[in-house]
């Protein structure tokens, strides 16, 4: 693609001697590739504009193609197409670390191809613990992530020939310790996710769950519904989008009302609104925050992820609710000032001064 290929050294190798505090499921290992298009290229891809849906390898190849064509000039003089690890846990997982001195680690499979060795090389980087995360033989994921000009993106993963871990692979030694893991809503995953979840829970972990996409609710929400119902899920990130699907309405939608659906059956429930902030609920105590950085706005990818990172990390240290959701807003606004769900080392301090300019206490980092 003659992208800009974020490639880095591996960390060590062997298990980290402390468990990672934050897991998170990632069932294929992914690598993204990040660019600004024209608006008529998103009107010749299938499927809904702003969301996401799955494509094969073969429309992977037209649609990065199609991008090396109408390539949209990029702002801050940089490469226009980034590649990265990618993928909405990794995001989570990447920004607890590397942004807030959070352990983490992933579990997960990635290929023996040269994406895998990208997303091994990018990860470790960052500080993730990947001694979890199995090589096999074959193809690691792709996602083709298509951003406008107003700074929305269009998600267009390849999942289909990837190579995946399987349910019976997980361990109880993957999650002992840790304090809690990471999911992101996937039908095509979803006996790994349950059986992760319930190897989790032995271990006494509490659960993450972010919903995906508004096509994923929407398509199998009675799914959905049925995990919730478990009461094995802790926490649940919310868009509006996939809130609007959750509760079934339309033009009438009241984010209030998918919080109270969805707090019916987690400890904790958010929605995150874009511009207009989040709401959030814990308890009987409800909490609405605005967004922060939206007026910088360049790529909308990995806002909601770097938001779950922010807001995980608050209850990690026992932050109060509010407190937890104006970390997640600095956070989710600090990786939308550049293009790609990796937050850049200048925007991480960018976020470290809006946290002190709202009276919340940066984190401590380790050299």
């Amino acid at each position: 693609m003659g992208a800009e290929a974020e490639q880095q050294q591996p960390g060590r190798a062997g298990r980290a001697a402390d468990p990672p505090a934050v897991l998170g499921l990632q069932v294929s290992a992914l690598i993204d590739h990040v660019a600004h298009v024209d608006w008529s290229l998103l009107d010749r891809v299938p499927g809904d504009r702003g969301g996401s849906q799955q494509v094969s390898f073969e429309e992977l190849n037209h649609i990065l193609n199609e991008v090396n064509a109408l390539i949209l000039p990029s702002s801050d003089g940089l490469s226009p197409v980034r590649t990265m690890a990618g993928g909405s846990v990794a995001n989570t997982i990447r920004g607890l670390s590397a942004g807030f001195g959070i352990s983490t680690g992933i579990i997960g499979a990635r290929g023996d191809d040269d994406q895998g060795v990208l997303f091994v090389n990018n990860m470790s980087f960052s500080g993730v613990d990947l001694t979890r995360l199995r090589a096999k033989k074959g193809h690691t994921a792709q996602c083709a992530c298509l951003v406008d000009a107003s700074g929305n993106r269009t998600m267009r993963p390849c999942l289909s020939s990837a190579v995946k871990l399987q349910a019976n692979e997980f361990t109880r030694e993957d999650f002992q310790g840790s304090k809690w893991l990471v999911v992101r809503y996937a039908q095509q995953n979803l006996g790994q996710i349950v059986e992760a979840i319930r190897v989790a829970k032995q271990e006494g972990l509490s659960v993450s769950l972010d919903l995906a996409s508004f096509e994923m609710v929407r398509d199998y929400r009675s799914q959905l519904i049925a995990l919730l119902e478990t009461g094995n899920i802790d926490l649940c990130f919310a868009n509006e989008d996939e809130a609007r699907e959750i509760i079934g309405e339309g033009l009438t939608f009241d984010p209030e009302e998918a919080l109270a659906f969805l707090s019916k059956y987690c400890k904790w429930a958010v929605v995150t609104l874009a511009s207009k902030g989040c709401l959030a609920k814990h308890g009987k105590q409800v909490v609405q925050v605005p967004a922060i950085g939206e007026s910088n706005a360049v790529d909308a990818t990995g806002a909601g992820d770097l938001f779950a990172s922010g807001f995980l990390y608050g209850l990690v240290k026992g932050l109060p609710l509010e407190e937890c959701c104006k970390v997640g807003a600095c956070s989710g606004g600090s990786v939308i000032r550049a293009l790609g769900g990796e937050v850049r080392p200048e925007n991480w301090q960018w976020m470290y001064k809006q946290m002190h300019a709202g009276g919340l206490v940066p984190p401590e980092l380790k050299n």
